[in-house]
């Protein structure tokens, strides 16, 4: 059986989703092929093997640091605590591995992780010094993906994105004015515009220019430089709870600029002492306070505004490493959200997502077309969502690769692979064993990877083979009205991941429907499980198969058929 590293949390401003993701792989990983091993990788750089139920925790600040160190009214990364002794903290939590023993504990590396260190090719280059197979693309890969600016300079080239964008430095910024630079931007791009930290993840460092306004640009610049302004005649009028309340915003990595920060060149670690010295430093008469984190942009990507729908679409790769495109997923948007930003795109409940989006067949054609070829010139693999927009006259624009997609089990990609016939367990050992056939191509280990590729293709190939002898199990939702069918439908969708993670059972999961001749019970698709909702389920079986889905479905065959009895 394959040990599976599961690498989560890193230092990245995605932290927190990551650990999401390494929740799904614990959880979902198929148990009759796999091992699943934790790998907590902290922000400090230590990767450790953590307590399996510390996983199951609801935030790492949950367990690390530990709560006896999470001093009220305060709660912080580790980052915030740096006399604390790593070694002794980490003892509580699991057990401190180096990298030239990872063979000892794991055979292959699941990167659930996001951001810089993990997307950019760090991690990446890391495991191949160790001999290590990961998830996901290769280091070229990732280290094109992780770049906004460079990824529309490749995309132009690719597949002739047509999108106005400027590149502001830092430098210029510190050393002209805001006006002269503000001119420049909206000569060269106008407004409205998208203001983008360049190596952050695609909905980090976010911020819309949407009038002719000088504050707004400002404003908008010092959000991607993760620069945080605070007005004396704001913070006279806060009561304590109310300044303690704006800087555990500031901490908070879906919101806030994280520690440590800089303020009148001094660093600070934790909020408590930051606290301390915005309450001296605006006791005498000072317009404002201006504090940065320490990981900062040397630049910031500004795009011209598309006016259009926005959309998703995963990459993937059959056996044979044909890249196939996934059915685009459209992000339909209350119109109460102003910036598809990291709260909106993880917590927010107003944002959801139609497959395929709502678009002529030949549109959604030229989409998969497009980011089929810019997954193959991007030198991307295994698996990568590429973000786009059709806008007002037809026209497909491109942004923003993802080399590791989101992971929850409600994430864009495993909803979109659902839509070929995979489930998330099943997703997650075809990323394993692609990534396995991907590495091969590194001309490095090629007969040790060979062999693992094998013995991994022989053990599922005896898995179907076993499964497909069993007497099928037949889970059916049920419900007399639409509160118990709601329930059922919740329910029977846990239990059906829960035997899917098995790896040994043989199921089927069916509803009954009503028909002319009389009440039947329908076999329901991977598709229709992975709806949110039971209302949204019937409605996918009362309109039928879209036929962009039938003909990806058939793009995607020997993927299917690889990894399920069908």
């Amino acid at each position: 059986m394959m040990r599976i590293g599961i690498f989560f949390g890193g230092p990245a401003r995605e932290r927190e989703i990551s650990f999401l993701g390494g929740k799904t792989a614990m959880a979902h990983l198929n148990k009759a092929l796999f091992q699943p091993i934790p790998v907590f990788v902290d922000s400090l750089g230590n990767f450790i093997l953590i307590r399996e139920e510390l996983i199951f925790e609801e935030s790492i600040r949950s367990f690390y640091p530990p709560k006896r160190l999470q001093t009220a009214p305060f709660n912080v990364y580790i980052e915030s605590l740096p006399d604390a002794d790593a070694v002794e903290l980490l003892a509580e939590v699991g057990t401190i591995i180096q990298p030239a023993d990872f063979a000892k504990h794991f055979d292959f590396a699941f990167i659930a992780m996001h951001g810089p260190g993990a997307e950019d090719g760090s991690i990446q280059g890391l495991l191949e010094w160790y001999n290590i197979p990961y998830s996901g693309p290769s280091v070229l890969g990732s280290a094109i993906g992780i770049d906004k600016a460079k990824q529309n300079e490749w995309l132009k080239k690719s597949v002739g994105l047509d999108k106005k964008f400027f590149v502001l430095q830092r430098d210029d910024y510190n050393k002209y004015g805001r006006e002269t630079l503000f001119e420049q931007v909206k000569k060269e791009i106008g407004i409205p515009f998208v203001a983008k930290a360049p190596h952050q993840g695609s909905s980090i460092g976010l911020a819309f220019v949407k009038e002719d306004s000088l504050e707004v640009f400002d404003k908008a610049i010092k959000k991607c430089l993760f620069i945080e302004e605070i007005y004396r005649e704001e913070w006279i009028t806060l009561d304590e709870e109310a300044q303690v309340a704006l800087l555990q915003k500031m901490v908070n990595l879906d919101e806030g600029i994280g520690f440590p920060v800089v303020f009148q060149k001094q660093v600070y670690h934790h909020p408590a002492n930051l606290l301390e010295a915005l309450r001296e430093y605006f006791t005498h008469t000072v317009t404002k306070a201006s504090i940065q984190s320490i990981h900062s942009e040397d630049a910031i990507l500004l795009e011209s505004f598309v006016n259009g729908n926005e959309f998703s679409c995963g990459v993937i790769q059959t056996p044979a490493g044909q890249a196939v495109a996934l059915p685009p997923t459209e992000i339909v948007i209350d119109e109460s959200v102003e910036v598809f930003d990291f709260n909106a795109k993880y917590k927010s409940k107003l944002t959801r997502k139609r497959i395929p989006m709502h678009a002529s067949l030949a549109h959604l054609q030229v989409i998969q077309a497009q980011v089929k070829q810019a997954f193959e010139d991007l030198g991307f693999g295994v698996c990568t969502r590429i973000d786009g927009f059709l806008d007002t006259n037809g026209i497909v624009v491109l942004h923003d690769p993802n080399t590791i997609p989101g992971m929850s089990p409600s994430s864009l990609i495993f909803k979109q692979m659902a839509e070929i016939g995979l489930n998330v367990t099943d997703s997650l050992t075809y990323f394993i064993r692609q990534s396995i056939r991907e590495r091969l191509r590194t001309g490095k280990n090629y007969y040790q990877l060979s062999q693992q590729l094998k013995a991994l293709d022989e053990a599922i190939a005896a898995s179907l083979q076993a499964k497909a002898v069993q007497i099928v199990q037949v889970l059916e939702i049920t419900g007399a009205d639409d509160e118990a069918l709601e329930t059922s439908f919740q329910a029977i969708k846990v239990q059906a991941a829960e035997l899917a993670a098995m790896g040994t059972e043989n199921f089927r999961v069916c509803t009954s429907l009503e028909i002319e001749e009389g009440e039947t019970l329908l076999p329901l698709h991977v598709a229709h499980l992975s709806k949110d909702t039971a209302k949204e389920m019937l409605e996918a079986i009362k309109t039928g198969v879209h036929p962009l889905i039938a003909h990806t479905r058939e793009a995607a065959i020997d993927i299917t058929k690889f990894y399920t009895n069908v």
